[in-house]
């Protein structure tokens, strides 16, 4: 189907510091991808690239074939690692804000997930728990008909049960022919829904493979793989 995601000799640096440096890979299309790596490893700094927050210091990143831009966010749904959602609105208004600024975005799709994970759409997020706030961003991601889905960090800051809500959420919520790229260090709790793999290490690519060939190379499972090369 194509590649999604395309990165050429990518670094950033900030000052003196390198978050990324001369990294190559690409991501097909249809595909559930692991951006795995240690915190700060450069997987957030990955991410903000792709969705136009931060510039390359060099190199280039391409999105079905396009740098990042009004034109490549039209097809990309973006999940940060932390809320931006304003306290006082209510759920149903975000909603409203969404269905209106996404031409993708599903509103039934988005009162569906609610009913099912038994959030009231008239609460607003102050009233909120840390775990149903993280629910309800997700829910606006997923909501989405986008070509790519950018996860940062979703289950690092919820319980295990809501966990399992999460990644049952994105499991349900996607189309099949979109690829989702999710960021973590939590490998053991996602590591059954991944295909393919990317490991970063102090901002430079040592693995990009599918889960399948890692398993038979090392005979090892990606969470024991991921543990040796960042002996953690």
């Amino acid at each position: 189907m194509g590649n999604i995601l395309e990165c050429k000799s990518l670094s950033k640096k900030f000052g003196y510091k390198t978050a990324l440096s001369d990294l190559s890979l690409s991501i097909d299309r249809g595909r559930i991808v692991g951006l795995l790596g240690p915190n700060g490893s450069g997987k957030s700094t990955l991410i903000k690239l792709i969705n136009g927050i931060l510039v390359p210091s060099s190199g280039e990143i391409l999105i079905d074939g396009k740098k990042p831009g009004a034109e490549s966010k039209k097809i990309v749904s973006y999940l940060p690692e932390r809320t931006y959602l304003n306290g006082w609105m209510k759920v149903n208004d975000i909603i409203d804000f969404f269905a209106d600024f996404y031409e993708d975005f599903d509103k039934a799709k988005a009162y569906d997930m609610l009913q099912r994970l038994a959030i009231n759409p008239q609460d607003s997020l102050k009233t909120m728990s840390k775990g149903t706030k993280e629910k309800v961003q997700l829910i606006l991601v997923m909501s989405r008909d986008a070509d790519l889905y950018c996860l940062d960090e979703p289950i690092g800051g919820v319980d295990p049960a809501a966990r399992d809500y999460i990644l049952s959420t994105i499991l349900n919520n996607y189309n099949e022919n979109s690829t989702i790229i999710i960021s973590t260090h939590l490998i053991s709790d996602i590591e059954n829904i991944l295909e393919d793999v990317i490991f970063i290490k102090d901002g430079m690519l040592k693995l990009a493979a599918s889960v399948d060939d890692v398993r038979e190379r090392e005979e090892k499972s990606i969470d024991a793989v991921f543990r040796e090369v960042f002996r953690c």
